[in-house]
């Protein structure tokens, strides 16, 4: 079965590209060249994946984002940008995006990337889940309903922070390194994209601890990579 994708990139060569390489793994494909254009098919059809530019002539890319995830925090978004300095993809995740593709890129590594978030999110979608409510001190992540709260009070995840909390929470106490929680939460196979997860964890850890700066459930294993505290989580 397709999957309805919108591309929202203001040169429209390369929104032809992407669309053409999309369409040839089975997605059906909406470019919009503005962030005007591209909030009115949000409005009028549902999409599966959003690719986005960060360079729009009416709004910024990062402000976009953060508007789509004012009201949806599951539709992976995929920023693509000329933009390649740490700080901007970093910015771009902290934004709400699920992954950062960086322009000039392979034809063939945005079909892999695309992939792996599609697959990722259609497992979620139709996976059932033994343990629907996972309870870690005062954290209560309910898998059948995709909401956290802590202390009884509702913490906004997107789909990808969703995730990689509930795996964590699965096995907790285990350390997972970078490249497994690539391979498992990205289903990416390559450790050149640490950086996103260390940018996830930043963004998870300033929405579920108490004190970021000092956190009590995600805790940084050095040299290994991060673990799901239990015992020092109150």
């Amino acid at each position: 079965m397709s999957t309805n994708v919108l591309v929202v990139e203001d040169q429209h060569d390369i929104a032809n590209l992407i669309r053409i390489n999309l369409e040839m793994i089975g997605n059906e494909v909406t470019c919009c060249h503005n962030a005007k254009d591209a909030f009115a098919q949000l409005q009028e059809q549902d999409f599966q994946l959003i690719l986005l530019d960060l360079n729009l002539p009416d709004m910024d890319g990062l402000d976009i984002c953060k508007k789509i995830r004012e009201t949806d925090q599951i539709v992976p978004i995929m920023m693509l940008t000329a933009r390649s300095e740490e700080l901007d993809r970093v910015q771009g995740l902290e934004a709400g995006s699920d992954d950062y593709l960086a322009k000039p890129f392979s034809v063939l590594e945005l079909q892999a990337r695309v992939k792996a978030l599609l697959r990722r999110s259609q497992v979620q979608a139709i996976k059932e889940v033994p343990i629907e409510v996972i309870t870690i001190a005062d954290l209560i992540i309910d898998q059948t309903t995709h909401t956290v709260h802590r202390d009884k009070t509702l913490i906004n995840l997107t789909s990808t922070e969703f995730s990689l909390l509930v795996f964590l929470a699965k096995s907790p106490g285990r350390v997972y390194s970078r490249e497994q929680l690539l391979a498992e939460v990205w289903d990416y196979h390559n450790d050149c994209y640490e950086h996103t997860v260390n940018s996830h964890m930043n963004r998870l850890r300033n929405k579920i601890e108490p004190d970021p700066a000092k956190p009590t459930y995600i805790k940084t294993v050095w040299g290994v990579g991060y673990k799901l505290e239990v015992s020092d989580a109150t």
